[in-house]
């Protein structure tokens, strides 16, 4: 069987860098679609490759992406078959849109009203919202700040899982410490002093439902100790601000500049804690400069203040060496946050909280107060994930796919939007174009919408009038259609004049 018979694939436009995501997605898309039924079989990676007139370990990776999705599998005198054919075909999945089109959307007690583009913001979602309908099934959400998660490691996951069944002991099968299994934090103190540079021993970890998880602790405890005054950034992830007002009520904003928070302004609100993004600022992008970090840590110490640091997007670094979490410079003053939502997916709902040492049995007390902990399974697969390597190695996996998209967003940018100001590249998984003062954002994530293109205005995460711009999330699509969705922007931008700011 020739390449251009199987599947009627035609390589000839493809360029090199291109070639593996370009194979990837046409054999997903057959899988998904069912033109690849269970059971089939591909041709193996050396002949599919000599037909294309690829490399042969271009056609092997491609298949190793969909054999950790769980969508094929390779076996000794069996070649590589198709073993899932997806959650839903794309026809289903088609449908299954259409109809939540058509349904009216509910909207919680609490949400924003008479925006214009029908956005709820979802309680729970610390950087994201979720739009409550679609316009059609084809839509382009640069909006919700997703991880590619087509790349999800299914069987890797799926491996340690069946692992984690066959070995689990009684006492792993009972009751887990409300701090979380032992096997993880164990595991996580290791790769969180590896990566972070964290000084987290087990015995001080809190595996929590997410950041969302991790803030509503910090949170509650600072309610019973009489409702200490708070302070966000300005701008910040709206729905991180909602959780810390449904717990505290009112929170104070503090200005956000291109080193990060201003801690002269922190210092002068009165606030006694105090939530920040040190790593790639929610939604600006910005990295907490080293001397805002000796800031902030004095203000910490010398006042007996707390930092909440949500180590948002520290994993996904591009132009430059990561940088350390600010918790190992003031352990006793920190409260370091983190989840797997960037990293695998936030379905799973696992993070982990490392509060200083004076906080730590009382947010123990009370994580077991509320449900006794996170489930026991999901903490031991993925501790056998962190042990085993895999988790690292997913991650750099998809470091290398992230930059790609990112790498087409701008190529993209430089092609229709010429000379445009954009920030928070050099990190994470979005970007923000920022517009002309006066511009109302509102307005063009509007137009952006009725063209089918979801995106978030930068002004929606002020606490007040902030500066407009558009909150660009590019990890979750397709590097073309990345590109769809700024000539998009582009074409709605330039149709309201071509108001953007310099850069």
């Amino acid at each position: 069987m020739r390449g251009s018979d199987f599947l009627q694939l035609d390589p000839e436009p493809v360029g090199r860098g291109a070639r593996t995501e370009w194979l990837t997605l046409r054999l997903r898309t057959a899988i998904l679609d069912g033109a690849l039924g269970i059971g089939s079989r591909l041709p193996s990676s050396r002949v599919l490759a000599e037909d294309l007139g690829f490399s042969r370990g271009t056609v092997a990776e491609a298949y190793r992406r969909l054999t950790e999705e769980g969508l094929i599998a390779g076996s000794a005198g069996a070649g590589t078959t198709v073993v899932a054919a997806g959650l839903l075909s794309a026809r289903a999945a088609g449908r299954s849109a259409a109809a939540s089109a058509a349904a009216p959307a509910a909207t919680p007690a609490g949400a924003p009203a008479g925006r214009s583009d029908a956005w709820v913001e979802v309680p729970g979602a610390s950087h994201d919202a979720v739009p409550s309908s679609l316009p059609h099934a084809d839509v382009i959400d640069v909006a919700t700040g997703l991880p590619d998660l087509a790349a999800f490691p299914r069987g890797a996951w799926l491996r340690a899982e069946r692992e984690v069944l066959a070995t689990a002991t009684a006492r792993q099968l009972g009751y887990a410490p409300p701090e979380g299994t032992v096997e993880l934090r164990h595991e996580l103190s290791g790769w969180l002093a590896r990566s972070r540079g964290v000084v987290a021993q087990p015995d001080r970890i809190i595996v929590t439902g997410g950041v969302t998880g991790a803030l509503s602790l910090v949170a509650q405890l600072l309610r019973d100790d009489r409702s200490v005054p708070i302070a966000v950034e300005d701008p910040c992830a709206e729905g991180s601000r909602r959780i810390l007002r449904h717990w505290l009520g009112e929170v104070t904003p503090v200005a956000v500049d291109r080193d990060g928070i201003e801690v002269r302004r922190l210092s002068a609100s009165g606030a006694r804690a105090v939530l920040v993004t040190p790593a790639h600022q929610y939604p600006t992008g910005v990295v907490l400069s080293p001397e805002r970090r000796r800031e902030i840590v004095a203000w910490a110490r010398d006042g007996g203040n707390l930092v909440i640091e949500d180590d948002y997007d520290a994993e996904y670094r591009y132009d430059r060496r990561p940088v350390r979490a600010v918790q190992p410079l003031a352990p006793d003053a920190v409260a370091y946050a983190s989840s797997l939502s960037k990293t695998l997916a936030p379905a799973l709902r696992l993070g982990w909280l490392v509060a200083p040492e004076h906080l730590h049995p009382r947010l123990v007390e009370l994580r077991w107060a509320i449900d006794l902990g996170s489930p026991a399974l999901p903490q031991l697969t993925l501790a056998h994930l962190l042990r085993s390597g895999a988790l690292e190695r997913h991650l750099r996996s998809m470091r290398v796919r992230h930059r790609a998209r990112r790498d087409a967003a701008l190529v993209a940018l430089r092609e229709h939007l010429p000379g445009c100001s954009v920030v928070g590249i050099a990190a994470g998984l979005h970007l923000v174009i920022e517009l002309a003062d006066g511009v109302d954002d509102e307005r063009i994530a509007a137009d952006a919408r009725a063209e089918g293109v979801l995106v978030q205005p930068l002004g929606r995460h002020f606490a007040g009038v902030g500066r407009p711009g558009l909150v660009i999330s590019y990890a979750g699509n397709h590097p073309a259609r990345v590109q769809r969705a700024i000539e998009v922007l582009a074409h709605v931008i330039h149709r309201r004049g071509g108001t953007l700011a310099a850069s």
